[in-house]
């Protein structure tokens, strides 16, 4: 699970009424709950164990044999709780279309922009290739570029932030 995706969930369940959210996908086992302020907390990220559990033995189980976690888990377990950042000062470029994401016109080509760049409205910030059509996809506020969000070369769904902008 990408930290992207879980950025995304903590604003879903941020806007929601839900109080409190589990899931489990891959391995990975996130669960959230709101705090007192109503902002969503990572209460934890960690692997799913299996477990097998007899209803004939009340006898607690061994533990299952410890694995060797990926680098993604190992940095959710060294911070099990972390407060929601507030990305709401920034403008978000989102992508319109299903596509490949390209920071350049070509490969040999410096990319549009980095962050930090000071951007414009109606600036090309970067391009989405669909069905082999190069759609370029503009900066939409003035503003500076605060961070790129994807990859060169990344596929994109629609509605994907792609960049977050500091308006001016």
């Amino acid at each position: 699970m990408k930290i992207q995706e879980i950025r995304e969930i903590i604003k879903l369940v941020d806007g929601s009424s839900i109080e409190e959210f589990s899931y489990e996908f891959e391995g990975v086992k996130v669960k959230m709950k709101k705090s007192g302020s109503g902002k969503a907390q990572q209460i934890s990220s960690s692997p799913v164990e299996a477990t097998q559990t007899s209803k004939a033995s009340e006898a607690p189980s061994a533990p299952a044999p410890a694995k060797e976690p990926k680098a993604e888990e190992l940095v959710s377990q060294e911070a099990p709780e972390i407060l929601v950042s507030d990305d709401s000062e920034y403008h978000k470029i989102l992508s319109p279309m299903v596509g490949t994401f390209y920071e350049s016109p070509s490969p040999d080509e410096a990319p549009y922009v980095q962050a930090g760049t000071k951007v414009s409205a109606d600036q090309v910030v970067c391009i989405v290739e669909a069905m082999k059509l190069f759609n370029e996809i503009e900066a939409e506020v003035d503003g500076e570029i605060a961070e790129i969000l994807v990859k060169d070369g990344q596929l994109v769904e629609y509605g994907q932030p792609l960049f977050l902008v500091k308006a001016n």
